[in-house]
C-alpha cells in the first residue's frame, strides 16, 4: 500500500462512476498484499450521506477472496446500535445478498458504554493536551478504543467528509474518535471544540480538536488506510485514498469548496427542515450548527423535524436535566456542571448557540425553536422554543430571502456563512 493519496475527483457537475471507485481501491489495495490477512473495516452508521454501497462492494471485490477475514463495525460514537438490516441498508446490499455472496463478513456494532469492549492505549499527557489546545486545557486524557481493532492485521477507514461541528471537518481519524472510542477522550474534545465555540470550529481545518482526534489517531498502532468521501446530492464528487491524514487533508479542501453556501446577510428567521436520517435531536442539532452562523442577531432559528420524538435515547434523561445552554453558562458555574458528561454539554451550547451569562441571566444571542413531536412542555423545561409543526408549511418559507426568511430542505451537511464574518464571531 502506498503512503501517497490516490484520488479522484468528477468535473463540476458530474459524478464519479462505479469504475473509478474501482481504480482507486485497487490502487490502495492491490490484492496481493491482503492474502491472508485480517481487515476491519469502519464505516459510518446512518446518520452520514454517502454511497458507501460502491466502497463496500469494491474493497470486497478486491480484496476479500485474498483476506482471511474481512469484517465490518459500525463507528457509532455514542449513537444507537444498528440492526443487521440497518447495516445492510448501509451497505446497499440486501438481507439474501448479505448471507449469500457477503456471508463470511461479520457485522459489528460499537460499545462506548461497555468497559470490555474497550482498550486503553495509552494517556495525553497534561503538557501535551496543553499544547494542542492552545492552553485552553491542562489535563491528562485517557485514551481508550475498541479492542476489535487489535484482532486485525489492517484497519480500513470509508466515510465522507463535511464540515464538522466539534472537530472542523469530519472524516479522517475522527472514525476512530469519536467513532469507535472510549468516552474519555471523546467527552474531553467534544468539551474543547464547544468551549472554542461552533463558529469558530466549524468548517475550519486546523482546529485543536482535529489535533486531540489526530494525536489519539497516532496511538493506534495497527495500520490504517483510509478513503474518504467527499458527496455532492448523494454521489461522489471525489475519493481519496491514503493514511487517515492524508486522505483527509485533500478531501477537506474539497469539502470546503462545496459543502460551504455562502450568504452577503443574515436571517431574522431560518426554517431548517432535518431530513429522516436524523431521528433524534441528538443527531438533528445539526440543523443548528450548520445554520447559526446566518441567523442574524435576535433572530429564530426553527429545526423542522415532525419526525422527531425524542430528544436523545441514550442522553435524553442527563439533557433534561440540564436543558440547553450557551456554554458561559456552564463555566460560569462550572462546579455544578463539571460531573456532567462533557460530550452532553458540548452538545446542549452547540444546540442553544451563543450567548452569555451575567448576574445570574442569560442572553443567547438567536431564539432556537423545536417543530418536532417533542410536547411543548418539555420544549419548555429545556430552554428552546416550541411550534406545532402542524402549523408549518415549509413552502410558505420559500423564496423569501430578500425578507430575510431563509429555507433550508435538506439540513446539516451543508454548512452556511456569511461572506462577512460578524463581530459576535470574530470575538470569539
Amino acid at each position: 500500500m502506498s503512503s501517497l493519496t490516490i484520488s479522484r475527483l468528477s468535473p463540476p457537475g458530474s459524478y464519479l462512476a462505479d469504475e473509478q471507485v474501482r481504480e482507486v481501491i485497487g490502487e490502495a489495495c492491490p490484492s496481493s498484499e491482503f492474502r491472508g490477512k485480517k481487515v476491519i473495516l469502519i464505516i459510518p452508521d446512518a446518520t452520514r450521506t454517502c454511497p458507501l454501497g460502491m466502497l463496500f462492494k469494491g474493497i470486497f471485490d478486491q480484496i476479500g477472496a485474498e483476506a482471511a477475514v474481512l469484517d465490518v463495525l459500525v463507528a457509532l460514537g455514542t449513537h444507537q446500535p444498528m440492526s443487521e438490516e440497518a447495516i445492510c441498508r448501509r451497505l446497499e446490499i440486501s438481507v439474501e445478498e448479505r448471507r449469500a455472496k457477503y456471508g463470511t463478513v461479520r457485522l459489528f456494532n460499537h460499545e462506548w458504554d461497555n468497559p470490555q469492549a474497550l482498550k486503553y492505549i495509552g494517556t495525553i499527557p497534561a503538557q501535551e493536551i496543553k499544547k494542542l489546545s492552545n492552553d485552553l486545557f491542562s489535563m491528562d486524557v485517557p485514551v481508550n478504543v475498541n479492542r476489535r481493532l487489535f484482532d486485525y492485521d489492517q484497519v480500513i477507514i470509508a466515510g465522507p467528509v463535511f464540515p464538522h461541528e466539534v472537530v472542523g471537518f469530519s472524516g479522517g481519524n475522527k472514525y476512530l474518535f469519536p467513532g469507535v472510542s472510549g468516552p474519555e477522550v471523546l467527552n474531553f474534545f467534544h468539551w474543547l471544540g464547544a468551549v472554542v465555540t461552533n463558529p469558530m470550529i466549524i468548517g475550519n481545518k486546523y482546529t485543536p480538536v482535529r489535533k486531540v482526534v489526530d494525536h489519539a489517531g497516532s496511538m493506534v498502532t495497527v495500520p490504517k488506510l483510509c478513503f474518504c468521501m467527499v458527496v455532492d446530492h448523494g454521489r461522489l464528487a471525489g475519493l481519496f485514498a491514503g493514511s487517515p491524514e492524508g486522505a483527509w487533508e485533500q478531501a477537506s479542501d474539497l469539502s470546503r469548496k462545496l459543502h460551504i453556501t455562502y450568504k452577503e446577510r443574515p436571517f431574522h428567521t431560518v426554517l431548517s427542515c432535518a431530513p429522516p436520517m436524523y431521528d433524534e435531536l441528538w443527531v438533528g442539532g445539526k440543523c443548528m450548527y450548520k445554520l447559526e452562523p446566518v441567523v442574524a442577531d435576535g433572530g429564530e432559528l426553527i429545526i423542522y423535524a415532525p419526525h422527531i420524538h425524542q430528544i436523545s435515547l441514550t442522553h435524553g434523561a442527563l439533557i433534561r436535566s440540564i436543558g440547553y445552554h450557551c456554554r458561559d453558562y456552564f463555566l460560569k458555574q462550572w462546579d455544578n456542571y463539571k460531573d456532567v458528561p462533557w460530550g452532553v454539554l458540548a452538545h446542549s451550547t452547540h444546540v442553544r448557540g451563543i450567548g452569555t451569562y451575567e448576574a445570574g441571566v442569560e442572553r443567547c444571542r438567536i431564539q432556537v425553536t423545536l417543530a418536532t413531536g417533542i410536547p411543548k412542555e418539555i420544549c419548555t423545561e429545556i430552554n428552546l422554543g416550541y411550534r406545532d409543526p402542524a402549523t408549518i408549511n415549509p413552502q410558505a418559507f420559500a423564496n423569501r430571502e430578500g425578507e430575510g426568511v431563509l429555507l433550508v430542505p435538506k439540513a446539516g451537511e451543508m454548512l452556511y456563512h456569511l461572506r462577512q464574518r460578524p463581530d459576535w464571531a470574530r470575538e470569539m
